[in-house]
């Protein structure tokens, strides 16, 4: 007897979008089947279809969806740090808490940028997905652009560094790699804003330093 649906009437897409995204968060993108989600979800395995067409589809709805809470995580914290009169904010600090943010996403659910910019959708040519993806650079490239004194080249490799780091760190504690000293998820939120906040401070000397000769 097949399990009973665990959704309510109407929302079936949006049930099968958590479920793949704990699916990913449990077992990684690879991991990822149609039948698997529609087990998890109690459906039938051809109820998916209906709203995806096919595996990347579902892939795709989970991307947006990841780069959605991701762009939204990492906005609210830029906007919890102290701010001048003319309402902008330590550009160092921004890069660094939304490194932390990016940790802390990671680790909770097992992907990153790794799903939102998969390569397997990158020629998709899906327009929400590449706006997502737009969010997530909108949410970080100011404030690395701030720092950089808005050499783009420079500020993308900024933020490349910070979030691999951010990524690492969370990927390690994942593993079970970090075991021995027993960190949390603030834990690896805290040290990738601190490799952040280094590595923006070196950006914005070379910065000022390029200015100067």
């Amino acid at each position: 007897m097949p399990k009973r649906s665990t959704y309510h009437h109407g929302d079936l897409k949006a049930t099968l979008v958590s479920t793949a995204l704990r699916l990913i968060a449990e077992e990684g993108i690879a991991a990822l089947s149609v039948a698997e989600v529609a087990r998890r979800a109690g459906v039938s395995t051809a109820a998916p279809y209906r709203h995806f067409a096919s595996k990347q589809a579902l892939l795709i709805a989970c991307a947006i969806a990841a780069a959605g809470t991701l762009t939204e995580q990492m906005t609210r914290a830029q906007e919890e740090l102290p701010h001048h009169e003319d309402g902008s904010a330590d550009p160092v600090e921004a890069t660094a808490v939304s490194a932390a943010a990016y940790a802390r996403f990671a680790a909770e659910n097992g992907s990153g940028l790794d799903l939102i910019f998969a390569p397997e959708l990158q020629n998709a040519g899906d327009t929400d997905l590449l706006q997502a993806g737009r969010g997530v650079m909108d949410a970080l490239l100011p404030s690395a652009l701030e720092v950089t004194g808005g050499h783009a080249r420079d500020a993308l490799e900024l933020l490349e560094r910070q979030i691999a780091a951010a990524h690492g760190y969370a990927a390690l504690l994942r593993s079970g790699f970090l075991s021995r000293r027993h960190p949390t998820i603030d834990d690896v939120a805290s040290h990738a804003a601190a490799i952040a906040r280094s590595l923006a401070r070196e950006a914005r000397q070379a910065a000022r330093a390029d200015r100067q000769g």
